[in-house]
């Protein structure tokens, strides 16, 4: 049984999961890991040195799931699919996600930190915002105390969507831009998407809130800023949706990853990325663009590889 003093945080191995668990670490807490991938526990690739334990992330054990969260303090969870892969959909992974809460919910987990998305709707016909939705809905039902925590466009270490911008940017002549390139998105630092994580958790009320950082950009603005900081002369070619989205599936291709998905982009040109809230976080992209443009997008983070290669089931965290 854990002690008073343990949370676990659903894909520790994975880009939000990982500075969630290092916050921690840092305030001194014990911390486990839900995860797809616990042979990384140990290992060189293992971010912490082993000091966070992984536990396989098993959707079809529920009796398991109840048993490593018995006695934890806060479940921190960032489990959900980017987009569908032969078996795994988002209709698997909003039923995964109930039967995550509904172990909780039977350990006694004394409280759920839910990282969910900007504008999610059961009426979205988009499914990765329905399906946020409706994860939404299974915690507000199942009586646990919870923080959901909703996230626009999150850059920072480990990015992949920003990360793979920058690099197309250092290799091509020019950019696809769907649209007029008018439609806005609102970036939050992944760290300080950890730290309003982590003191939601210390709250008791049950509470929904956005996690957007200080700055609003046009798509085109936010190109044209990372053109300037990675020392990019690429030119912006606006075009039809489905033109650029024809063009990432070629890069795809060639890359061997699901650059961008059709969800994913006609998402971006609703501005479904952005909030009407007042920002929570504090870190301005445009300062972090200064001190790390010159190494983002060095390489390309291909999802593939990071996600659906490595796990047999689509067990992943954002």
């Amino acid at each position: 049984m854990a002690s008073p003093s343990t949370d676990v945080v659903t894909g520790a191995f994975g880009f939000t999961g990982r500075h969630i668990a290092q916050r921690l670490l840092e305030t001194g807490r014990t911390v486990k890991t839900l995860t797809g991938r616990p042979q990384l526990w140990g290992t060189s690739a293992d971010p912490f040195g082993g000091q966070v334990e992984a536990i396989p992330l098993e959707f079809d054990r529920p009796e398991r799931l109840a048993d490593v969260l018995r006695g934890v303090d806060t479940l921190y969870n960032t489990y959900w699919v980017r987009f569908a892969n032969g078996p795994v959909t988002f209709e698997r992974a909003v039923e995964n996600s109930k039967a995550l809460v509904r172990a909780a919910t039977e350990a006694g987990v004394q409280r759920l930190v839910h990282i969910s998305i900007t504008n999610p709707s059961t009426e979205s016909h988009l499914p990765y915002f329905r399906g946020k939705a409706q994860v939404e809905g299974a915690i507000r039902e199942s009586g646990l105390s919870y923080a959901i925590v909703r996230p626009a466009l999150v850059f920072g270490e480990g990015d992949i969507l920003l990360n793979n911008v920058a690099w197309a940017l250092r290799r091509f002549p020019f950019f696809p831009v769907a649209g007029d390139g008018h439609y806005r998105a609102q970036p939050v630092y992944v760290e300080d998407l950890a730290e309003l994580a982590v003191s939601a958790a210390a709250e008791r009320e049950n509470m929904a809130f956005d996690a957007v950082g200080p700055e609003t950009y046009t798509f085109d603005e936010l190109v044209l800023l990372m053109e300037k900081h990675i020392g990019s002369r690429a030119k912006l070619a606006h075009m039809p949706q489905s033109l650029a989205l024809s063009l990432s599936r070629i890069v795809g291709y060639f890359v061997r990853d699901v650059v961008l998905t059709h969800d994913e982009l006609v998402g971006l040109t609703a501005s479904l990325l952005v909030s009407s809230e007042p920002p929570r976080a504090t870190t301005h992209f445009s300062e972090w663009l200064e001190a790390n443009g010159a190494r983002l997008g060095a390489a390309y983070a291909s999802e593939m590889d990071r996600h659906y290669r490595m796990r047999s089931r689509g067990l992943l965290g954002n």
